[in-house]
């Protein structure tokens, strides 16, 4: 560990500009004019050096781009999908759900759809959010409530909050399709500008 550290100062901003000014010191020496206080005419520049120096900057973190993050999000969907298949929901509810899932199914597909979207992170967040925390969230709770409906009969039937939850999901995905819509439709309209422009 003392050893990386002294390996880093040796390499570090503050370590080449004291030696580059302390350089200047030795100069000054053989051009005769730090006299016999030149050891400490040459410590004082390297500390002087030193001290100018700006300071070390610390990497960023290394943190995944937004293609990557969408791989990690499509791993998770296929892990959704599979997850769904196993449960049994009332009819209307599964036809909300098969949109649901044939809409972030479209959304997360390879392609030119992916490369845009990977462009906005609040769209990336959004697909995050809806694929690992609310589409899961909203089923298990549908399965969980259901078995204690049972229970307690002329309780509000909880497959209506569940197709309510799905619809919402399902307008939020739409709203995040047709924004991605209108960015390529404003760059489209960018290029059409410049080819006029350019003629």
């Amino acid at each position: 560990m003392a050893t990386n550290r002294f390996l880093g100062y040796l390499e570090s901003r503050k370590n080449l500009t004291g030696s580059a000014c302390g350089v200047v010191g030795l100069a000054l020496t053989f051009a005769g004019v730090a006299g016999p206080y030149w050891p400490v005419v040459v410590a004082g520049l390297y500390g002087a050096g030193a001290l100018i120096a700006p300071p070390e900057r610390p990497p960023l973190p290394d943190f995944p781009d937004p293609s990557a993050q969408l791989d990690e999000v499509r791993d998770d969907f296929v892990k959704l999908r599979a997850y769904l298949a196993d449960v049994e929901l009332p009819p209307a509810a599964a036809g909300r759900l098969t949109e649901l899932t044939e809409l972030l199914g479209a959304l997360l597909d390879p392609g030119w759809v992916a490369e845009i979207l990977a462009r906005d992170a609040e769209g990336v967040h959004a697909l995050s959010r809806a694929v690992r925390l609310d589409v899961p969230e909203a089923v298990d709770t549908f399965v969980r409530t259901r078995w204690w409906a049972r229970l307690t009969p002329g309780t509000e039937a909880p497959e209506r909050h569940l197709e309510r939850q799905l619809g919402l999901l399902h307008d939020e995905l739409t709203s995040l399709a047709s924004n991605l819509r209108e960015t390529e439709a404003r760059r489209q309209e960018s290029h059409t500008r410049y080819l006029e422009d350019r003629a």
